[in-house]
């Protein structure tokens, strides 16, 4: 047994909210913020420009957490939030949204760079409820004939609901579809949809909820087809902006398991999207040139089954 399993554990959202901000105080009231949709941002007054065909860094970029919801369509038109990505190199994003069709709306906008993933809530309040919404599977499936999803999430599920009947089907609504499942969770979750679904491909998000190398590495070790997502954990990841070596050991022992992503969990995130990027880019550039490669593009590439991506 990991003896991390027994290290003292904040409570899995004040874990993440204290990753975002800094300090389990203000992560907390960010995270508060977020929810209800008043974390304060403004459009920049960005032009339209043709797709960038490399990243800012020499690396090609593809961002696999992205967020486009209500409050950000309200401050980013559409053709600004395309304009942003290509000014920051980034090839190609998967991106969801509450509700559904601000996903949609982006992908129409740059259907050769968006990958839309189908998320299941209606409202900000879902994220809470969703696991008891008997009626949920079928407005997926229903969505899943209509739109060009490419995978299913953000799901934000802990150990108390991971029995979930609602859970249970759209776990195998993700295996008929055959698509890539974004879950926001605690590794119990993460074990019992294993359990469900052996041959799932699972995109864990920010590590984890509690991001330790040693535990990522047991369950890399015991499920071949889970990925980990790495948005948000920058400051785990690169302390004062340096590589940690713990990290640095799993990249290269993992390097084709990896994704990366800013997580624009609230438009402020937008506003800031190039500081963001750059963090990753910082730390990401002290890797051997293949590692970051396989990191920051091609793993997502194969993950998504992007056909004849553009050559960057």
């Amino acid at each position: 047994m990991l003896i991390i399993m027994n290290r003292a554990m904040p409570q899995p959202n004040c874990l993440l909210a204290a990753e975002l901000s800094g300090s389990t105080a203000c992560g907390l009231l960010c995270l508060a913020l977020a929810l209800l949709g008043t974390i304060p941002a403004s459009a920049d007054n960005t032009q339209n420009s043709a797709p960038n065909t490399s990243s800012i860094s020499g690396q090609p970029f593809f961002d696999t957490h992205l967020h486009y919801n209500a409050a950000d369509a309200e401050l980013f038109p559409a053709a600004e939030i395309i304009s942003r990505l290509q000014q920051n190199g980034v090839s190609y994003a998967a991106v969801t949204s509450t509700p559904t069709d601000h996903s949609l709306a982006l992908y129409q906008h740059a259907p050769q760079q968006i990958l839309p993933l189908l998320g299941a809530y209606r409202s900000l309040a879902d994220k809470i409820s969703w696991v008891k919404d008997e009626q949920l599977p079928a407005r997926l499936e229903s969505l899943l004939k209509q739109g060009h999803w490419r995978g299913i999430g953000e799901l934000h599920i802990f150990a108390d609901d991971r029995h979930s009947p609602v859970f249970r089907r759209i776990i195998l609504l993700a295996r008929e579809h055959q698509l890539p499942l974004l879950i926001h969770g605690d590794p119990a979750v993460i074990d019992t949809l294993y359990q469900i679904e052996p041959e799932a491909t699972v995109i864990w998000a920010h590590g984890g909820t509690f991001a330790y190398t040693d535990l990522l590495a047991d369950y890399l070790q015991r499920y071949p087809t889970l990925m980990i997502d790495l948005s948000v954990r920058d400051s785990r990841i690169a302390p004062q902006g340096q590589l940690d070596d713990a990290w640095y050991q799993l990249f290269i022992r993992y390097p084709e398991r990896f994704l990366l992503g800013v997580d624009t969990y609230a438009s402020g995130r937008w506003r800031n999207y190039a500081d963001a990027l750059a963090k990753i880019h910082h730390w990401l550039d002290q890797l051997p040139d293949e590692v970051a490669h396989q990191m920051a593009y091609q793993n997502a590439i194969t993950v998504y089954q992007v056909e004849n991506p553009a050559q960057k």
